[in-house]
């Protein structure tokens, strides 16, 4: 009877050295997946030894040649037979330097990978006296030969895995190669708008960014106009979390800058989503949990942010060798960088567009309604309006005190508002049925303002005001629900969430990583209004939660809890549930459609949309007004055809 193939033993195997060219072959398959794997490790050498400038030109999308040049520092000729060795680099010596790199390639095994699966040749010169012309080294027979060239390198790659033909079949059409290329370089180019960049494809110039002069934010913002398009830079805000502000340790280790579209440039998928960590490109999970959370308040539906975000950190808190191609990094504290991020974004996004696009302002005393000045950086100094409604509490918008309807005994100041206490466990300020006047505003005088002055009200629904670029259009119900959030939100920042103790503490096996976050993080659960005690080293017990979760499931709740306080610095989960709160609240308490207007009000609506953050979207993340230009009325009329 024949055995089962399915219970046939392989036959056993001796343990071996596997010889160096299949060794330089297996970490090629894990290098090397593309011909775009390629481009960017020859441009990252291109860059670390300082060039100005790169050209790129590709043959068959890349499959048949590759060549990239430099006018960096080039190779000596001592050292040119280490060039192409496994393992060979200049870049770190010890474990100090691994542990603390800040060059684009380090690990010393690209080229030799490269090389192992492809026809390769390197002619390089350098600027001295001593070596007053270029050395060609083939890389296949390892000859050397002088050879005339300007100052730079030139690495080209020929018929790339002829050595693995099955790894050849999986690439794609020459047109999809190209497009992989492409992009590997706009991610460098991104990142160096000093470094000029061209892509040459069968003889022709498909893409060219020339290197931009002046330098800091003006340069990133160029050299995203000429990469991404200039709608990418008049749809987004610059941020920058300044270097300046002080920890524990000292000067602040992180800096977060760069460019953070606004929620209508928002698209339906992730693709103009670039991160950078010293310059290097990367896909996070922390910074891109970071950045959508900090949208988390303005973003319609699924709609996915655009941003380019550069995150600048001391090397020697951040592992870059965690992957061999170098696009994941481990952070030594990742949720100072999560904080910075999240913070550095929502701040950006905070100052409302129509403020922004006013110009600068004056120096003055801040008014009393305006938001405080930011802890974390940023200035926000909105416009002061010298007439119009002010509101300075939470009240007057929804109409009690200033002369509007009041019912019971609501006063004109928060703190003396006569409460009742909601299921819950927030104490809600008595609301009037019905709001029968925004306030008593002054009339408007003859003004700049960036939302215009009122003329209309459109069916009750809409408000139509006037400015220097012709219409807006402002949704009133959107735009006083988001004002009435943000206020409320600004009146609860600094109070503790309230909790409920359970009457039986819900206990739960617990993982030691939960375990040790419950107690290392016991003042932020307190604060979150949590309270979760260690039974032993692998039970924990919850034995109270927020007041406004009470009815939900205590160990559901602890364990998402603790979850994000392993990864942040505190907790998306219970801060999310508390917005939808406050969210309800605002939207019962907003102007309703359909109720009528006076001039006078509509202004003081304006007025205050333009120095409430986050304004120009609800709190649904949909937009509360349009600017229609003049020249869009125009063209409705066909004036100047």
């Amino acid at each position: 009877m024949t055995t089962p193939p399915s219970t046939l033993q392989p036959p056993r195997r001796p343990i071996r050295e596997l010889p160096d060219e299949l060794i330089s072959q297996i970490a090629a398959g894990e290098v090397v997946e593309r011909p775009a794997s390629v481009v960017r490790e020859l441009v990252d050498n291109a860059l670390d030894a300082g060039a100005t400038q790169i050209t790129l030109r590709l043959q068959a999308g890349g499959v048949r040649h590759i060549s990239v040049e430099d006018n960096g520092s080039g190779i000596l000729r001592s050292e040119l037979p280490n060039a192409l060795k496994r393992h060979a680099t200049s870049k770190i010596a010890s474990l100090s330097d691994l542990e603390s790199v800040g060059t684009m390639g380090f690990r010393g095994e690209a080229l030799a990978a490269i090389c192992s699966i492809a026809e390769v040749s390197l002619l390089t010169r350098v600027d001295t006296a001593d070596e007053p012309h270029g050395w060609l080294l083939d890389g296949r027979s390892g000859e050397l030969q002088a050879a005339a060239r300007a100052p730079g390198t030139t690495v080209e790659v020929r018929e790339l895995f002829f050595a693995t033909p099955a790894r050849r079949k999986f690439l794609k059409t020459d047109a999809t190669e190209l497009a992989h290329c492409i992009e590997a370089v706009r991610r460098h180019a991104l990142a160096r708008p000093e470094v000029g960049f061209a892509i040459w494809h069968d003889g022709k110039l498909v893409a060219q960014w020339r290197a931009v002069a002046h330098g800091g934010m003006e340069a990133l913002r160029q050299r995203l106009a000429d990469v991404l398009g200039e709608d990418f830079v008049q749809q987004a805000v610059a941020l920058d979390w300044p270097l300046d502000a002080q920890d524990e340790d000292g000067p602040q280790r992180l800096r977060v800058w760069g460019f953070a579209g606004v929620p209508d440039a928002a698209r339906s998928r992730a693709d103009w989503q670039f991160a950078y960590v010293n310059g290097r490109y990367v896909r996070d999970k922390t910074i891109t949990h970071a950045a959508r959370s900090a949208y988390e308040d303005v973003l319609h539906g699924h709609r996915q942010p655009v941003y380019a975000l550069f995150v600048s950190i001391d090397p020697a808190r951040v592992d870059v060798n965690v992957h061999p191609t170098k696009i994941e990094v481990r952070f030594r504290d990742g949720r100072e960088v999560h904080q910075g991020v999240r913070r550095a974004v929502e701040a950006a996004l905070a100052v409302p567009r129509a403020a922004a696009a006013a110009g600068p302002v004056e120096t003055a005393p801040a008014p009393a309604w305006a938001p405080p000045a930011r802890q974390d950086g940023f200035a926000f100094r909105p416009r002061e309006p010298e007439v119009g409604h002010r509101v300075s509490d939470v009240g007057a918008l929804w109409g009690y005190g200033s002369g509007g309807a009041t019912t019971g005994s609501a006063r004109t100041e928060l703190d003396s508002v006569e409460t009742n206490t909601a299921p819950t466990g927030y104490a809600l300020p008595v609301r009037a049925e019905p709001v029968e006047a925004l306030a008593n505003p002054s009339p408007l005088p003859a003004g700049d303002w960036p939302l215009g002055r009122a003329i209309a009200q459109l069916q009750g629904v809409y408000i139509l005001a006037e400015n220097t670029q012709g219409l807006v259009v402002v949704d009133m119900h959107a735009a006083h629900e988001r004002i009435v959030y943000e206020r409320l939100k600004q009146q609860l920042d600094d109070q503790q969430v309230a909790r409920q103790p359970l009457l039986i503490p819900a206990t739960f096996a617990a993982t030691p990583d939960e375990v040790a976050t419950a107690e290392d993080c016991d003042e932020v659960l307190k604060t979150l209004g949590l309270e979760i005690t260690a039974l032993s080293p692998r039970t924990l017990a919850v034995r109270a939660v927020p007041t406004t979760l009470a009815q939900g499931n205590p160990v559901e709740l602890a364990r998402s809890v603790l979850a994000e306080l392993g990864l942040h610095d505190s907790s998306t989960v219970v801060q999310r549930a508390r917005n939808e709160l406050l969210a309800t609240m605002a939207c019962h308490g907003a102007v309703r459609a359909n109720r009528r207007l006076t001039l006078d009000e509509m202004n003081a609506l304006l007025r205050q949309m333009e120095v409430t953050e986050r304004s120009d979207q609800c709190n649904h993340g949909r937009p509360t007004w349009r600017q229609v230009g003049m020249k869009e009325l125009d063209g409705l009329f066909l004036r100047g055809r």
